[in-house]
């Protein structure tokens, strides 16, 4: 059994508990992040805890640990369970929620202390460099039923869960979302990239989505390889006629689509650029 973290103490996972009245549980009243590491590097780590940060100030929530404190838990968490993931392709997941409070009440009530978990967990190992190498994903395609304050990671993933579960039903590996003037927004747990005649676009961040942290690392990755790339708005006919689609998330890394809505990408296998881009974001993805 891995070992988990419950406001200031390791235990085996299956000990932490909750009291059913923490407002996490009744109102799904928080905020977390997934955090990747790879033999003991976590990816991202600053741009994960300064989200983390915003959300929980944007949802009135006190931080309960500083950038130095979370570094030190998720090192902890990743030490205390490489027996138990032998891979060492580690993935680490934080919640903090409002708290429990005497009732349910809508309200923000006063004066509780936050709840804190952390548990770790298996992640695949990184995505391979070759397009003969990689597994491709195929995807559903839908109108976004969310709220509409998805660039705050909280914990109130229904709608996210809906649409994924779509693309489950479906019997494909994601959904990616549209608004309602058309334009795609993002998937229902990964950002979205296409490929037009050698450049790559994704769309801009604005409330409807998530400012991801593997996106804003691989914006950066692909730059510096000398790769063109613009944050713009796409519309879901451009994106069917792109010559390369991906998803990007802390757990997928750059992952290539070769087939949305049943509608073939391009020729129908990963593309050259995609080859370029992950061994962009391979190169610097622990700079970040």
């Amino acid at each position: 059994m891995t070992i988990a973290f419950l406001n200031g103490e390791y235990m085996p996972l299956s000990e932490a508990k909750i009291s059913p009245m923490d407002r996490g549980f009744l109102f799904g009243d928080g905020i977390y992040e997934v955090i990747p590491t790879y033999a003991g590097n976590p990816v991202g780590f600053k741009g994960h805890t300064t989200r983390m940060a915003q959300g929980l100030e944007a949802i009135e929530i006190t931080n309960p640990y500083t950038a130095e404190q979370w570094q030190d838990i998720l090192s902890n968490l990743v030490s205390k369970n490489q027996t138990f993931i032998e891979s060492g392709n580690i993935g680490v997941y934080f919640h903090v929620s409002r708290g429990t409070d005497t009732k349910r009440f809508h309200a923000y009530p006063k004066h509780i202390a936050p709840t804190v978990f952390g548990f770790a967990f298996e992640i695949a190992p990184p995505q391979p460099t070759s397009k003969t190498d990689v597994k491709p994903f195929k995807v559903a395609l839908q109108q976004d039923k969310r709220w509409q304050r998805c660039h705050i990671k909280s914990t109130s993933l229904l709608g996210n869960v809906m649409h994924y579960q779509a693309g489950v039903d479906a019997g494909v590996n994601e959904t990616i979302l549209y608004n309602g003037d058309g334009m795609i927004t993002e998937a229902s747990s990964c950002n979205v990239f296409m490929v037009k005649d050698g450049a790559i676009s994704t769309p801009p961040l604005n409330h409807e989505l998530l400012p991801g942290i593997t996106r804003a690392i691989a914006i950066e990755a692909f730059k510096q390889a000398g790769l063109v790339v613009t944050e713009t708005w796409f519309s879901k006919e451009e994106l069917l006629n792109a010559d390369e689609v991906w998803l990007t998330s802390s757990s997928k890394e750059v992952a290539p689509v070769v087939e949305v809505d049943g509608h073939v990408i391009g020729n129908g296998e990963v593309g050259g650029v995609w080859e370029k881009a992950i061994a962009a974001y391979h190169s610097y993805k622990f700079k970040a």
